[in-house]
C-alpha cells in the first residue's frame, strides 16, 4: 500500500509503563506501517505512562487534549474514561476495554455514536469459562479470593460477574481491594486460610504489581487466574482472555481508518476473535500441582 502524504500527530497514552507493553506498542506501530504510516515521515507519535497510578489520568488527558492531536491510542477502561471526560472532539481509539456500553463509552456496539470506538475485550463475558478452567486446575476449590480494585470500574463489574458466577458454583467468596501496590501484602494477610484460590481482575495497579502478586501468591501456595497472558509470563498460573497482540494489531487498523477521514462514531466496536489459554507449567510446579495432561493439552501455550 502506498504511503499516505498528509502529515499526522498522534499520542499512545498508556496506563502502566513502557517497559511493561513495548511488545505490544511495537506491534501496534508495526502494523501502522504495513497501513503507510510510517513514524518520523508522514506521522509522529508521543508516548505517555501513567506507571499505574489512577490519580494521574486527568491530568494526562487534560495534556494530550492540549496538544490538539489527530487522534489518542490507549487501553483499560479507567484510562479510556478519563480521556473521554476531557474531550468530545479528538478520536479515541482504545486497544482494550471491559464492557463500552455498560462504562459509557460508546452508545452501541455497533454505532459508538461519539469520538470514542476501539476494542472490547469481554473480560466480564469470558469469567465463567475462567472458573471452569480453575475449578479443572484445582478440583477441591471451595473458597476462591477475588483480588481486585474497587475504585476502577471495569475492575467493579468483572468483579460483580465474578462474584456471581463462583456463587452460582457453590463457592465462599473473599474480596481483596487493592488501590495501590502497598495493599497487596496486606490483603493477602486478610486471607489467609481462606481461600484456595485466587481470581485476579485486570487493572493498571495490578499489572505494575504482578511480580509482588504473583511472588507472595506462590509463597501462600494460592494458584492465581488472569485474563491475560502477559500476567502468566511474569509467574501467574495461568489465564484466558483475548490475545493483546492481536487487538493492537487491530487498534492500529481502526487508527488507519480515522486518519484517512472516517469518523470514530461510524466504526463498530470490534470483538476479540482470538483468545489463549496459558498455564505456567515453573509456577504449577512450585504449587505442588499436578496438571492432568487433557488439561495441558487444551492449552494454546505451556510456559516451561
Amino acid at each position: 500500500m502506498p504511503v499516505v502524504q498528509s502529515s499526522k500527530f498522534e499520542l499512545v497514552f498508556g496506563p502502566v509503563k513502557a517497559s511493561t507493553d513495548s511488545l505490544q506498542v511495537a506491534i501496534f506501530v508495526k502494523r501502522l506501517r504495513e497501513l503507510g504510516w510510517i513514524e518520523g515521515q508522514n506521522i509522529a507519535m508521543e508516548y505517555w505512562w501513567a506507571e499505574g497510578r489512577l490519580d494521574r489520568y486527568a491530568d494526562i488527558a487534560a495534556e494530550l487534549v492540549r496538544q490538539k492531536v489527530d487522534v489518542i491510542v490507549t487501553y483499560s477502561t479507567p484510562a479510556v474514561i478519563a480521556i473521554k471526560r476531557t474531550t468530545s472532539a479528538i478520536p479515541i481509539v482504545f486497544v482494550s476495554a471491559t464492557d463500552p456500553v455498560g462504562n459509557g463509552l460508546v452508545e452501541s456496539l455497533a454505532r459508538p455514536g461519539g469520538n470514542v470506538t476501539g476494542l472490547s475485550n469481554q473480560a466480564a463475558d469470558s469469567v465463567g469459562k475462567r472458573l471452569e478452567i480453575l475449578r479443572d486446575v484445582v478440583p477441591t476449590l471451595r473458597r476462591l479470593a477475588i483480588l481486585c480494585n474497587l475504585g476502577a470500574p471495569n475492575a467493579v463489574l468483572e468483579n460483580g460477574e465474578v462474584q456471581a458466577a463462583a456463587r452460582a458454583a457453590g463457592l465462599e467468596i473473599a474480596t481483596m481491594d487493592i488501590r495501590r501496590s502497598d495493599d497487596i501484602a496486606p490483603s493477602f494477610e486478610t486471607i489467609k486460610d481462606r481461600a484456595d484460590a485466587v481470581y485476579v481482575v485486570m487493572d493498571p495497579v495490578v499489572s505494575t504489581s504482578r511480580t509482588q502478586i504473583n511472588t507472595i501468591a506462590v509463597s501462600e501456595r494460592l494458584p492465581t487466574l488472569y485474563v491475560f497472558r502477559e500476567l502468566v509470563e511474569a509467574g501467574g498460573l495461568m489465564s484466558y482472555g483475548p490475545n493483546q497482540s492481536d487487538q493492537f494489531r487491530r487498534a492500529a487498523e481502526l487508527v488507519d481508518k480515522i486518519l484517512r477521514g472516517t469518523k470514530p462514531a461510524d466504526i463498530p466496536v470490534e470483538q476479540p476473535t482470538k483468545f489463549d489459554f496459558v498455564i505456567n507449567m515453573k509456577t504449577a510446579k512450585a504449587l505442588g500441582l499436578d496438571l492432568p495432561q487433557t488439561l495441558l493439552a487444551r492449552a494454546d501455550e505451556v510456559i516451561e
